[in-house]
């Protein structure tokens, strides 16, 4: 079997790439400040609350919850959809010290 350039790389940057990636759209990071605002699952339509169509969040929430930043929940006809604990600290674990790491080399005279 052909080996992939993403395989390449180390688990924890493949994650953090992962999780970073699920977060590169405005309207995605507008859904996990709008869950974590509720501070609790939101079960209602989230799209009245975001000016987009529908299907579009659909794609969005999935990305997200794809990635681990959020949990769904079907209730009946709908879904309820919260933050996912583990997901946000596994991307603080990961994304912090990688952040960090690189502040710490721009402190170099370069350019």
């Amino acid at each position: 079997m052909a080996i992939t350039k993403t395989e390449l790389f180390s688990k924890e940057l493949q994650q953090t790439a992962e999780m970073l990636k699920a977060m590169g759209h405005p309207a995605r990071l507008a859904i996990l400040e709008l869950l974590a605002r509720q501070q609790s699952c939101i079960c209602g339509d989230i799209t009245e609350r975001l000016p987009l169509a529908q299907s579009t969040v659909s794609q969005h929430l999935k990305a997200l919850k794809s990635a681990g930043l959020i949990k769904g929940e079907i209730d009946g006809v709908r879904t309820c959809y919260c933050l996912s604990e583990q997901g946000v600290k596994l991307l603080k674990d990961l994304a912090l010290p990688f952040i960090e790491q690189l502040d710490s080399l721009n402190d170099q005279n370069c350019c």
